[in-house]
């Protein structure tokens, strides 16, 4: 057995050969994702009898060294998944050790995916580290989700429905307001630098993904409050990001629209609205408002760490790195301004 490279156009073929559809997985998602973290997208596939893993990741170069590289999961949600009745999990391990070394990667940082929970089968030399739960609201039953909420929310959408008014768009044509509105908005809160996404980012993404794309607005007296911008990908509706004009703020305009994504993704089909979690995978402000959208949802989280060269790890982090403890890997934590915050990236 040996794991292979999966080919640029042979990407999302094999992912629906084998039943993922994930859009965290997808060579458009990954490609758009790289642009953020300089990295080259990379399919690793591992075939076996009766199953298979697969894990899209980014292929690093590591600052001041030659020829070395790191892996990390691109934005969002990754690390290996496994499919079938008996997916070659163990091996898959043992051969991305062999990968990694042929490859010359020191180091691989793993965001694991909340809905796949692959956490649980992380390699054994693989130290797991778990974060504050993220929140996933069940589409597929027929509780009324307008009621399924807390009690705080509801009554924030109730004083919202009259004054804002709700428009979405399937496949939108271009994302220029709401990027517009998401910068205003990150520059309010004081976003770190990794949260102003380059134009690179979202004209790979529209372009790339606009058949997954669902944009949720809401207006007020003609002019754009708030903006919520989904993934759709059967059967998951994957909140992304959204932005809310300052004037808006207290009017409720993004409670209502993250309803009305809710209502949208129960009437296409899908089974369940990941929200994600807080910032940095904390308990903040942030995670307790998804929270209360789906207070019976929580998934697990977790991230992974893995050093593969430990004497390249020293030389690039120090002598001390080895403990593993706080920012991954510890040789780009001075990049780490420019990345994603958390426990690593």
């Amino acid at each position: 057995m040996r794991i292979e490279e999966v080919a640029p156009d042979a990407w999302d073929t094999l992912l629906e050969g084998i039943g993922c559809t994930d859009v965290y997985l997808r060579r458009a998602y990954v490609e758009s994702a790289c642009l953020l973290d300089g990295g080259a997208p990379a399919l690793l596939h591992l075939a076996g009898a009766d199953g298979d893993v697969v894990f899209a990741c980014s292929l690093r170069p590591v600052p001041g060294s030659q020829g070395l590289q790191d892996v990390t999961t691109p934005y969002g949600y990754g690390g290996p998944v496994a499919f079938g009745q008996a997916p070659p999990v163990e091996a898959f391990w043992e051969l991305y050790e062999r990968w990694c070394a042929e490859n010359a990667v020191v180091s691989t940082f793993l965001r694991f995916h909340p809905l796949f929970g692959n956490h649980r089968y992380a390699g054994p030399s693989v130290r797991v580290e778990a974060l504050a739960a993220t929140f996933s609201w069940r589409l597929d039953g027929h509780e009324d989700l307008e009621r399924s909420m807390h009690r705080h929310h509801r009554r924030v959408v109730r004083k919202a429905a009259p004054e804002v008014e709700v428009e979405v768009a399937e496949r939108p044509p271009h994302l220029s307001d709401f990027t517009a509105l998401y910068a205003r908005t990150m520059r309010r809160r004081g976003a770190a630098p990794f949260y102003f996404f380059p134009d690179a980012y979202w004209d790979a993404l529209a372009a790339g993904l606009r058949d997954e794309l669902v944009l949720f607005n809401g207006r007020v007296e003609g002019e754009l409050a708030a903006s919520v911008l989904c993934l759709a990908s059967p059967p998951w509706l994957h909140y992304h990001l959204g932005g809310t004009a300052d004037p808006a703020r207290f009017r409720g305009a993004s409670t209502l629209l993250m309803l009305a994504a809710a209502r949208w993704g129960r009437e296409h089909g899908f089974e369940q609205l990941h929200l994600g979690g807080g910032v940095g995978g904390r308990e903040d402000s942030l995670w307790e408002y998804k929270r209360r959208f789906a207070p019976d949802g929580q998934r697990e989280a977790a991230v992974g760490k893995l050093v593969h060269d430990e004497r390249a790890y020293l030389s690039l982090a120090g002598a001390d790195a080895l403990e593993l403890d706080g920012f991954f890997p510890a040789y780009r934590a001075s990049l780490s301004a420019s990345v994603a915050p958390g426990l690593g990236r």
